[in-house]
């Protein structure tokens, strides 16, 4: 048995990439907030802000899987939120925290959970953070979109090298799935050039029809996955893969 967990799996590049592991016959688990509909993956839900909420949430999917039968087992943190565009200065610290929470916060709570319940098995152990470009391209109005991606990112490399230093250890990497056709895309279009300047840029994309679709960047991620394309701590555009 091949074991998806993914985190955003209710819309966007998580619903995409929860579709095409279950048509690769993996068992799939969904957490998100919200759920769709017309899958067959599981999906639960839960509020991944909630620190408590997500640890419980992964050590209940655990509970419900034969350890003995797994073969791979991979967690994909994907929900993530752009959060609120504007300079520094202007924005909402709550709304602040409430990104960072999200974006950097839970992806290290949820590792941490998955290196703990998967220490004694002996199989294909992964953790694959979707991350951005956002990361290492500093953006004004996106303070903490890329500063929590920059953060995901370091999580990323720290991780690899603790477990290079383990006997059956996790592997651990980052992708950039490059801009994507998906709600949060349309939320960038949506703000003003004074809150993000670069908002013409991302219109512009949208106009030519130059955005990746969920679908395209799913079948990557997988082909990236099943192909072993990556050593433990890398972190990769999908463009250049």
């Amino acid at each position: 048995m091949n074991v998806l967990i993914i985190t955003g799996g209710s819309n966007g590049i998580g619903k995409a990439i929860a579709e095409k592991y279950t048509l690769e016959k993996h068992t799939v688990f969904s957490i998100s907030r919200s759920k769709t509909t017309n899958v067959s993956y599981q999906q639960i839900t839960a509020d991944l802000s909630n620190t408590s909420e997500a640890v419980n949430t992964i050590k209940t999917v655990f509970s419900e899987l034969d350890l003995n039968a797994i073969s791979s087992i991979t967690l994909l943190n994907n929900a993530g939120s752009l959060g609120e565009v504007n300079t520094v200065g202007n924005l909402d610290f709550e709304k602040i925290q409430q990104t960072i929470q999200l974006n950097t916060i839970t992806p290290l709570v949820l590792s941490n959970e998955f290196i703990k319940l998967t220490k004694e098995l002996h199989c294909k152990k992964q953790i694959i953070n979707i991350s951005s470009g956002a990361a290492t391209s500093p953006y004004s109005g996106w303070s903490i979109y890329c500063t929590s991606k920059a953060a995901l990112d370091m999580t990323t490399r720290v991780i690899a090298i603790e477990q290079n230093e383990v006997d059956n250890d996790v592997k651990c990497v980052a992708i950039y799935p490059g801009v994507v056709d998906t709600n949060m895309q349309a939320a960038i279009r949506k703000t003003s050039e004074k809150e993000f300047k670069n908002v013409q840029h991302f219109k512009e994309l949208k106009e030519n029809n130059e955005l990746y679709s969920p679908e395209f960047v799913a079948t990557k991620v997988y082909q990236i996955d099943i192909q072993n394309q990556l050593e433990n701590g890398d972190i990769v555009d999908i463009r250049t893969v």
